[in-house]
């Protein structure tokens, strides 16, 4: 594969995301631009995957006390004191299995060690099932902490935390 760079999104790079992000619903919600706008905004952690000037995928991950509306997000905030929130991960179809969204966590991953933050947390999809997803999670140390259905009973997930000190 060639070589994989991970680096800070930018404006430029919000409709090639938009197009990645809205390809993978059902396993992340659908955006629209000024969705993505905000999360470059508000969002400590937007990073990108590049092979080749390519765009193959994104990651956001958010702090708490923002005012952000998800379900998800909320039930760690009236739980946990401190986290990040991976709000979601997206890997172009075309290079899933090779090793892009392992790349995006491993940054992450030290990213929050040098930031002093010791815990992550994420969702994953029960229904529709993503069980990919959850094995993948899984392997990277999270662990399960609760279930909640959304979008009016459509979907029900697993809500997870990976704390780093363990």
């Amino acid at each position: 594969m060639p070589e994989l760079a991970i680096r800070p999104g930018v404006e430029a790079d919000l409709d090639r995301l938009l197009v990645l992000n809205n390809a993978a619903v059902p396993a992340v919600n659908e955006l629209d631009r000024g969705d993505l706008q905000r999360f470059l905004k508000i969002a400590p952690h937007f990073q990108v995957a590049v092979i080749r000037d390519r765009l193959v995928g994104l990651m956001i991950a958010l702090a708490p006390g923002l005012d952000y509306g998800s379900l998800n997000y909320r039930w760690f905030e009236e739980r946990y004191d401190g986290f990040l929130y991976i709000d979601r991960v997206v890997v172009d179809p075309d290079v899933r299995s090779a090793g892009i969204g392992a790349a995006l966590y491993r940054n992450l991953e030290l990213v929050v060690r040098e930031r002093g933050i010791s815990r992550l947390a994420c969702e994953v999809n029960l229904r529709p099932s993503n069980d990919r997803s959850l094995r993948f999670h899984e392997r990277l140390g999270f662990r399960g902490v609760g279930t909640q259905d959304t979008e009016n009973g459509a979907k029900t997930v697993q809500l997870m935390v990976w704390e780093l000190n363990r």
